[in-house]
């Protein structure tokens, strides 16, 4: 009888140490309040504070945690194996860890699903054998094709990957470089949109490249004061397309449209546009 692949197996071919003090870390927001794999793809350094932060001393005795995030039913995808060097607590009495990173077990993240099993309520546990699910393709985003202009919403950093590889996006760049449009930017940290139009020889594909290669704010007044505040505050953007329009329409008539949209919206009196 076949035995079923662990991501013990996956991980100890890596490096991990077989004998070391291990626990497996299965993160799940229930109240829903937080959207935590979303978390870790376009805010990292948040997400590994709201990691290292407890508030109980879980990891005492610790070597290492293999860490996950929950997904539907009993799964759980691999995002990262850490190191435990210390602990301390703060003033609230919670337990603050220094957790590094290690390095060989990249290729794995992000891709490997494991079943977690019936005890997913326990979302800490010594080092028991779970057993691996699916592992994807190698940039699971990256194999998505363009599905339409309407039907999908990307978070900065895709934004930057997809421009910055626009072989590998070929049908990208050839579906949102073929039509002009308004387009909307939502800062996920307030709330707050902003409304702008494509209208250049490049189409959409164009005015995006110009927000990729500028720390996302294209040059746009109130985008670029926040972004001299914190440069890499572009990683809270999210981009989606709101009207395809014709490239043989002109710069006035694009902008037209684009002015409707932003009064539809209130982006002006509440949101990122002058």
């Amino acid at each position: 009888m076949q035995k079923n692949l662990t991501i013990q197996e996956l991980l100890f071919s890596r490096g991990l140490p077989e004998k070391a003090k291990t626990k497996l870390i299965r993160h799940k927001d229930n109240t829903q309040s937080l959207n935590l794999y979303e978390m870790y793809r376009e805010n990292k350094p948040a997400f590994l504070n709201y990691q290292s932060k407890q508030e109980r001393d879980v990891f005492k005795g610790v070597e290492y945690i293999i860490s996950f995030i929950g997904e539907s039913g009993t799964l759980a995808r691999f995002i990262g194996v850490y190191k435990v060097l210390s602990v301390k607590t703060n003033e609230e009495n919670k337990f603050l860890y220094d957790l590094v990173e290690l390095t060989g077990f990249k290729d794995l993240e992000d891709r490997v699903i494991i079943d977690w099993g019936k005890g997913t309520l326990s979302w800490h546990q010594w080092n028991s054998e779970k057993v691996v699910f699916e592992i994807a393709p190698p940039q699971t985003f990256y194999n998505k094709r363009f599905i339409g202009y309407l039907d999908f919403v990307i978070g900065f950093e895709e934004l930057k990957d997809v421009i910055n590889n626009k072989n590998k996006f070929k049908d990208w760049f050839l579906m949102l470089s073929a039509v002009k449009g308004i387009y909307l930017i939502l800062d996920k940290s307030t709330g707050e949109k902003y409304i702008g139009s494509a209208y250049g020889d490049d189409g959409i594909w164009g005015r995006w490249k110009e927000y990729s290669i500028t720390s996302g704010h294209g040059g746009n007044v109130k985008l670029q004061e926040i972004i001299k505040k914190q440069k890499d505050y572009g990683k809270n953007f999210q981009f989606t397309i709101l009207m395809t329009l014709p490239k043989s329409l002109t710069d006035k008539e694009v902008i037209k449209h684009e002015e409707l949209f932003k009064t539809k919206l209130g982006t002006k009196s509440f949101g990122l546009n002058l």
